[in-house]
């Protein structure tokens, strides 16, 4: 999606793999053919390449093994094309959602001009990072919900043991999850409603958001992480 400008503001499935092309290309010009780089895709980008229900991200996150030369190749596509600042980025390593584990539970997806290969994260473990994060303002809850849909639709359903197996071995526990995203899963799971959960779920991700807009332009600052699911329901009993 480019806005008005011709800006690029949202990465689709499509322009996804034209963008990691580009970068494949711009890196083995700068550091050679005979060092290879591995991107694993997590996030909305991961849910892009795997599934159907969502049409966008606002960017690419990604656990990025290379040399340094694939900063400079991220910078260099993205000046070509317009995209948002730091396009590609590691920042979420910084997150809860992160685990030193995910490359050993990723998959491989696909390898571009024999020198970038893309691997990605997909199914229970994908679940697993989306309940560690557990946000109710983004797509967090939705796209579990999302991808729970699309496994019963293909037969190949996942199961609270496989979800609950993927939290231990990406963050080493279940219980190092909030009590928030422990109930939503299991509340869901006995429920099998992904469907209608899905789309109830997304309407109420997107008022919570606007809620949270209106909290920070009235205390800017004020909504800090830990604190933030205590300001979401004193945000949303006010609403009521």
């Amino acid at each position: 999606m480019s806005s008005d400008n011709g800006k690029v503001t949202e990465f689709t499935k499509e322009n996804i793999d034209l963008f990691l092309k580009e970068l494949a290309k711009e890196y083995r010009k700068l550091a050679g053919k005979k060092m290879p780089a591995e991107l694993v895709i997590i996030g909305g980008a991961s849910i892009l390449i795997n599934y159907g229900f969502r049409n966008s991200t606002t960017d690419i996150d990604a656990v990025i093994q290379a040399t340094s030369g694939i900063k400079d190749a991220i910078n260099i596509v993205g000046e070509r094309y317009s995209l948002p600042y730091e396009w590609l980025n590691d920042d979420f390593e910084k997150t809860d959602s992160y685990s030193p584990k995910l490359l050993q539970f990723s998959k491989y997806y696909r390898t571009y001009s024999n020198v970038l290969t893309i691997r990605t994260i997909s199914s229970e473990y994908l679940i697993a990072m989306k309940l560690r994060s557990g946000r109710q303002y983004k797509n967090d809850m939705s796209d579990i919900l999302g991808i729970l849909s699309e496994h019963d639709a293909t037969e190949q359903t996942i199961t609270i043991e496989q979800i609950k197996q993927a939290v231990s071995d990406l963050y080493g526990a279940w219980d190092t999850l909030t009590e928030i995203s422990r109930d939503f899963i299991d509340n869901v799971m006995k429920d099998k409603q992904y469907k209608e959960l899905y789309r109830s779920t997304r309407e109420k991700e997107k008022e919570t958001r606007k809620l949270l807009i209106r909290f920070e332009k009235d205390y800017p600052g004020a909504a800090k992480q830990e604190s933030i699911n205590n300001i979401i329901q004193n945000l949303r009993e006010k609403k009521r």
